[in-house]
């Protein structure tokens, strides 16, 4: 059974990643970078206007979204 000092903890951790998510959102959306903060490769044209202000080609989403799935 965790005690409050855990509960507290544990909120205290999801509260942070989320800002910290918003934030990262937030300047994803401010970015006019046309290449992959990731890899450094061109985003193609059509995935840039289908998602404005996208960090990340194809492949490199894929990856952090493995990485993601993985680390839960």
């Amino acid at each position: 059974m965790a005690d409050k000092a855990d509960i507290a903890g544990d909120y205290i951790e999801q509260s942070l990643e989320l800002a910290l998510q918003n934030q990262r959102k937030q300047a994803r959306a401010n970015s006019t970078d046309p290449y992959c903060e990731e890899c450094g490769t061109e985003i193609p044209a059509k995935r840039r206007e289908a998602l404005p202000g996208c960090p990340t080609c194809v492949d490199c989403q894929q990856l952090l979204e493995a990485k993601t799935r993985n680390y839960r």
